[in-house]
């Protein structure tokens, strides 16, 4: 039976990023960091930059803007505890990611309003709207 490798030192970040869950794939990893969403020690790096223990990271995800610490390194993807033993968020990430959550739940759908395709009375306000000529001044 082969021994366990330890764990290495250093990894690829878009491996780790990877192996920590935020991406569903190394290729969606790959592009966020080649797209500047990315900063380790709040520099912009290369996908096959090495990351280490202690390393910090902004990561912007969508909406969402993570500031973590990288805590640990892992040869292989886990199960999400497994994941989420490898960094450790800020406080300040924390509080700002809930107020960025809540501010979504709390912000207006601007189509939930809309029910399928538009009622011929819509279709004539519509084309109203988009075709009137503006005013000039009188």
């Amino acid at each position: 039976m082969p021994a366990e490798k330890a764990p290495p030192e250093r990894m690829r970040l878009d491996k780790w990023l990877w192996a920590a869950r935020f991406f569903k794939t190394r290729s969606l990893a790959t592009q966020a960091i080649d797209n500047g969403r990315v900063r380790l020690n709040g520099e912009r790096v290369k996908p096959a930059h090495d990351v280490k223990s202690g390393d910090r990271l902004d990561v912007h995800i969508g909406e969402v803007d993570w500031t973590l610490t990288v805590r640990a390194l892992a040869m292989q993807r886990g199960p999400a505890p497994v994941a989420q033993a490898l960094y450790q968020e800020d406080p300040a990430s924390q509080v700002r990611r809930q107020r960025q959550a809540s501010d979504r739940k709390l912000a207006a759908n601007p189509g939930a309003a809309i029910k399928g395709r538009p009622t011929k009375r819509d279709r004539r306000l519509i084309h109203r709207f988009t075709s009137a000529r503006p005013r000039t001044g009188e």
